[in-house]
């Protein structure tokens, strides 16, 4: 008795706080407002999105996805060797280091993207320390590529954390015994190392890549109204707009894509780990 209410605390307590919001966006995605304030059901706002013959959404969500497989990239191709590296450290220098990427994790996500707008702006710190040196001045901000540097360091740590978790507790054993095959370190990494660590990366790039899609914090701020993303546009159906239903419909949209690719890798997790 005493489990079943706890149960049914934890039932009520999923469906306030997650169910309900997630239902709430299909209700609008699915529905239109008359003009009497009556409620219409409607594919309207998803056939709005997929229309061919004007295909700018699509275009922006596409830019969107490329976009953050880029950032998504660039953050395992820096995460995983630093998480390499951090876990044959030793134990004291390796909680430090930890500690130092985690840190900015606690501070708040619109602080760090703004200390990186005044690093970038053109008389930011950057661009002064360049001139001092005699050196020309960048023009990175408002660009694609500010939006792209903003993501992989506000998103790098969900990249490091899971492989540097999984490399840690690699059991050393596997290591010495194909050290003592006569395999080289390159092979150990490769055959052994690499292998073992692969659902730490899966999990790396879905915890990468799913953020840096939705964002719309880091494109405003670091990309300006040249690099807008779907995140932006999702935004300005209900700020500015006051297109629920639409904005709604584009949320559902990206959860169905963002599902699937979560779907997807973890079917071909499933299939190495049965091989």
């Amino acid at each position: 008795m005493k489990y079943k209410g706890l149960t049914y605390s934890y039932t009520v307590y999923a469906f306030t706080f997650f169910l309900a919001p997630l239902l709430l966006i299909l209700f609008y995605s699915l529905t239109a407002a008359g003009g009497d304030g009556s409620v219409t059901f409607t594919l309207e706002n998803f056939a709005r999105f997929f229309d061919f013959s004007n295909p700018q959404y699509m275009k922006v969500l596409g830019n969107s996805f490329r976009i953050a497989g880029i950032a998504t990239l660039l953050c395992l191709l820096l995460g995983y060797p630093m998480a390499y590296i951090l876990a044959n450290l030793k134990p004291r220098l390796r909680a430090f280091l930890s500690l130092l990427f985690i840190l900015p994790m606690w501070m708040n996500f619109l602080l760090r993207t703004y200390a990186w707008m005044s690093l970038l702006e053109t008389n930011g710190i950057i661009n002064t320390l360049l001139s001092k040196l005699g050196l020309p001045a960048l023009q990175i901000m408002y660009t694609e590529k500010a939006v792209i540097l903003g993501m992989v360091y506000n998103f790098l740590p969900f990249m490091i954390l899971p492989i540097y978790n999984t490399l840690i507790k690699l059991d050393p054993s596997l290591l010495n015994a194909s050290d003592d095959l006569g395999a080289s370190p390159w092979q150990t990494f490769t055959r052994v190392t690499l292998p073992l660590s692969k659902p730490a990366i899966l999990s790396g790039i879905n915890m990468v890549f799913m953020p840096s899609v939705t964002t719309f914090v880091i494109s405003r701020l670091l990309g300006g109204s040249s690099t807008a993303l779907i995140g932006d546009i999702i935004e300005k159906q209900f700020k500015l707009v006051d297109d629920k239903g639409f904005g709604s419909a584009m949320s559902v949209i990206i959860m169905i894509f963002v599902f699937g690719l979560v779907a997807l890798t973890r079917e071909k997790d499933s299939e190495e780990v049965s091989l």
